[in-house]
């Protein structure tokens, strides 16, 4: 394994039966990155998880996690990751400091009660600590739970679609906390399907399938998928939009609000589509850089075909 990578693996399969839920992926992940999973449902996001964590051997692959053999020392990658499940799965008749405690012990950890006292400040729980964890709100459980993945101190955080059901404020104050223990030196893999989470991660891998078929610095993705975007605005966006998809050279339209996003890779044949509806009444274009967005549409657009 290489020094700065926390995970450091490849080939890594797993089947169930007939299905081959995740095929020949590789992942390498940098101390203090924050990595992010995206894809379709199904796409083998959680099973790679799971595995990462020590919770699935897999079928074939080899690596290493925390220094830690993928294959033969899952108990020791157990010891030192957190993991926070798409499903609240704390006791929602116990209290949130009753939660903590029954955590600590259950990773025998020392000073039992300073550990719980620093997670409840932490995640700005100390006035709700003895509120049962069933009667708090959604992104209040998504606190307690991170809490949870936490207070063991773990180098490498798994988050599998952690922020699903939440409101958009309790989302952005996850994403500050993550951001925080980044900072801190521990790394995260988080699976989303929320671009505006997406900006978030350092790195993006894309699979479909159980295929990888990107994995890039976010920063670099819309170069890496060779995109080009121009914005297209006016009235009867409905009839602009079935215009302009039907125009040699438009991979696809998607509307964003009160415009349209115009996206190909044939830069020529795209600026000729997109001049052809500048004479209509009332329509404005203008050229973009093509985003996150249009990216991952694009690449769920040729999944199908990339995976054969």
């Amino acid at each position: 394994m290489s020094g700065d990578l926390v995970i450091d693996v490849r080939g890594l399969t797993k089947r169930f039966g007939a299905l081959t839920a995740v095929d020949d992926l590789a992942l390498n992940v940098p101390k203090g990155a924050i990595y992010g999973f995206l894809g379709p449902n199904g796409s083998g996001k959680t099973t790679t998880i799971r595995m990462v964590c020590g919770l699935l051997k897999p079928d074939a692959g080899e690596g290493r996690v925390l220094g830690h053999n993928v294959l033969t020392e899952s108990a020791a990658i157990k010891a030192r990751v957190g993991y926070m499940t798409q499903r609240f799965s704390l006791y929602e008749d116990m209290s949130i400091r009753e939660n903590l405690e029954f955590i600590a012990r259950l990773y025998e950890l020392g000073d039992i009660d300073g550990r719980v006292e620093r997670s409840l400040e932490q995640l700005g729980l100390a006035s709700r600590a003895a509120q049962l964890a069933g009667k708090l709100s959604g992104g209040w459980k998504q606190r307690l739970a991170l809490a949870a993945c936490m207070i063991h101190e773990p180098e490498l955080l798994l988050l599998d679609e952690p922020t699903a059901g939440v409101d958009p404020k309790a989302r952005r104050d996850f994403w500050d906390q993550i951001r925080k223990f980044s900072e801190d030196g521990v790394t995260t893999l988080v699976s989303t399907h929320y671009m505006d989470e997406a900006v978030q991660c350092d790195y993006i891998a894309y699979i479909a399938f159980g295929k990888k078929l990107l994995d890039s610095p976010t920063r670099e993705i819309a170069a890496r998928v060779g995109l080009h975007a121009w914005r297209v605005a006016g009235p009867d966006l409905g009839a602009l939009a079935h215009a302009l998809e039907a125009a040699p050279g438009v991979d696809f339209v998607a509307r964003f609000g009160v415009e349209l996003h115009v996206v190909g890779a044939d830069e020529a044949a795209l600026a000729r589509a997109v001049e052809s509806v500048r004479a209509r009444p009332g329509v404005t274009i203008e050229r973009i850089p093509a985003g996150l967005e249009e990216a991952f549409i694009s690449l769920m657009a040729r999944a199908p075909e990339a995976v054969r």
